[in-house]
C-alpha cells in the first residue's frame, strides 16, 4: 500500500495515530538508547529503525515531495501535506522514521530538482530509501551569513575538479554517523558583476580528504545527537567537477528554491509542537492535585485566558501556513516569497509563546527533563534564526510592501476627489483632509 493511493485526509489520520501511538510513547526509548558521552555519535538508536519498518508498512514513508514540482513524489501537494505535517512536530522520532527530518528532506528536493541523472542515482536514490543520510552546509562563522553574498569558501576550478578552501559550521546532519554526503555553497565566481552569481553547489562526499569535522555545536545547551551540528573545515579538498549542481553560478537559484519548501516544512512542524504543548499545558492545569491559593489552577483567569490565546495563535497561524504552502503549489517558492516570509517569521513566535505558557504552568518541572517541553523550546528558538532570521524577511517584507505607496497614494487621491464630488453634488462644501 503507498501513501498516494489513500486520500490525504486519511493519511492525516493515519500518521496522527502512528504518532501518538507508536512515535510519542518512543522518545524515552530513543533518548535512552543514544546513550552518554562519546557513544551519542557512534550510535544510532534501534527503535528508530523499528519504527521505520512500520511507517514503511502503513504506506507512511516519503510523502513529502510534492506531486506539484517533483516526480519522486507521493502524490500529495504542499497543501495536503501541510495537514499531514503538522502531527510530526509533536514527537522527537516521529519525522526521522518518516524520512522528512531536515535538513534531508530538503537535501533531497535539491537533488530530485536540481540534481542530473548521475547524481540522482548515487545520492537520490539511496537518501530516498533510508540507506544514508546527508547534511547541508552553507552558513559560515567568519562572516554575517544572513546575507548568503557574504559566503567565503571558495571553490576554485582546475582542470576537472573544484578545490574547496574555508569553513563552514552550523552543517546540520553531519554528526549522524550515516551521514554520506554534503551539499555545500561556496563562491566559485568571486568577481562575477552579478553578486548572485557567484555561487555554486557542490556535492562532498564525507570523508573526502582535506575535509575535517572540527567539532559538534550545541543548540542551547543540547548536542541534538545523533543528527547534530558541525563545524567542518575545508583544506585543499578536490572534487570531481562532475558533483556540481545544475551549473556554476546557479547556487543562489538553488538555495531559494531549496529553503522556500523547507521553511514552509519547519512551519508545519512548528505547529505540531504548539499543539503538543498546549495539550500539557491543559492536562497540568486540570490535575486535581494542582491548586493554588485555594484555587484549581484551571480556576485561575489568568490560566484560561494562555489556553485561549494558545488556540486562537495556533489557528491563525496555520491558515498563513497553508496559504503559503497553496501559493508554492499554485506558483513555486519564488513566487510564494512574501506567504512564506509571513509563515517563517510568525509561526516560531507562536510555537514559542504557547510552549513557554506551557512550561509556565509546569513551574520548575517544565525546564527538566521530565516534561519534552524544554527540549521543544530550544528547538523552535533555533528557527528565528535558522533559513534566514526574523529581521532579514521583516526586512525584504516591509521593502516589497512599502514599494505600494505611489499606487496608494494615486488611489486614495482618486477616492478623495469622488468624495468630494459627491458632496458637492448634494450642496455640501467641504475639503477633505487625508
Amino acid at each position: 500500500m503507498s501513501a498516494s493511493s489513500l486520500i490525504p485526509h486519511l493519511v492525516a489520520d493515519k500518521v496522527q495515530q502512528f504518532v501518538e501511538e507508536e512515535c510519542i510513547p518512543s522518545d524515552a526509548l530513543f533518548r535512552a538508547q543514544l546513550g552518554e558521552g562519546a557513544q551519542r555519535w557512534s550510535t544510532y538508536p534501534p527503535i528508530i529503525d523499528q519504527l521505520k519498518a512500520r511507517a514503511k508498512k502503513l504506506g507512511l514513508w516519503n510523502i513529502f515531495l510534492s506531486k506539484t514540482h517533483y516526480k519522486e513524489g507521493a502524490g500529495f501537494t504542499n497543501l495536503e501535506y501541510g495537514l499531514i505535517a503538522e502531527q510530526l512536530g509533536k514527537s522527537l522520532v516521529a519525522s526521522e522514521v518518516r524520512l522528512t527530518f531536515p535538513p534531508k528532506a530538503g537535501n533531497m528536493e535539491v537533488l530530485a530538482k536540481y540534481g542530473n541523472d548521475v547524481q540522482k542515482r548515487e545520492w537520490l536514490a539511496p537518501l530516498l530509501d533510508g540507506q544514508i543520510r546527508s547534511a547541508f552546509l552553507m552558513t559560515e562563522r567568519p562572516v554575517a551569513s544572513s546575507d548568503a553574498t557574504n559566503i567565503s569558501l571558495t571553490m576554485r576550478r582546475e582542470g576537472d575538479e573544484y578545490v574547496l578552501n574555508g569553513s563552514k559550521w552550523w552543517s546540520s546532519g553531519a554528526g549522524d554517523p550515516r551521514c554520506r554526503v554534503y551539499i555545500v555553497m561556496g563562491k566559485s565566481n568571486p568577481t562575477h558583476q552579478d553578486p548572485f552569481k557567484r555561487q555554486s553547489v557542490i556535492l562532498v562526499p564525507a570523508g573526502t580528504k582535506g575535509v575535517t569535522v572540527k567539532r559538534m555545536l550545541s543548540v542551547y545547551g543540547y548536542d541534538d545527537a545523533p543528527h547534530g551540528h558541525a563545524e567542518i573545515i575545508f583544506e585543499n579538498a578536490r572534487i570531481p567537477a562532475s558533483n556540481l549542481v545544475l551549473g556554476e553560478g546557479r547556487g543562489f537559484e538553488i538555495i531559494q528554491g531549496r529553503l522556500g519548501p523547507g521553511r514552509i516544512h519547519h512551519c508545519m512542524r512548528s505547529l505540531g509542537a504548539a499543539e503538543h504543548a498546549l495539550e500539557w499545558m491543559i492536562t497540568r492545569v486540570n490535575d486535581p492535585s494542582r491548586s493554588t491559593f485555594g484555587k484549581q489552577l484551571n480556576e485561575h483567569g489568568v490560566i484560561i485566558e494562555w489556553i485561549a490565546k494558545s488556540r486562537m495563535e495556533i489557528d491563525a497561524a496555520r491558515l498563513i501556513v497553508l496559504a503559503a504552502a497553496h501559493k508554492i503549489d499554485t506558483s513555486d517558492a519564488k513566487g510564494a516569497l512574501k506567504e512564506i516570509a509571513e509563515a517563517k517569521v510568525i509561526v516560531p513566535q507562536v510555537s514559542l509563546a504557547v510552549i513557554d505558557r506551557a512550561v509556565q504552568s509546569f513551574g520548575a518541572a517544565g525546564v527538566s527533563q521530565d516534561t519534552p517541553l524544554a527540549t521543544m523550546w530550544a528547538h523552535q528558538r533555533t528557527l528565528r534564526i535558522a533559513d534566514g532570521p526574523d529581521e532579514v524577511h521583516l526586512q525584504q517584507m516591509g521593502r516589497n510592501e512599502n514599494k505600494r505607496a505611489k499606487a496608494l497614494q494615486k488611489k486614495l487621491e482618486m477616492q478623495r476627489n469622488k468624495a468630494e464630488a459627491l458632496l458637492r453634488q448634494h450642496g455640501i462644501q467641504a475639503k477633505m483632509h487625508l
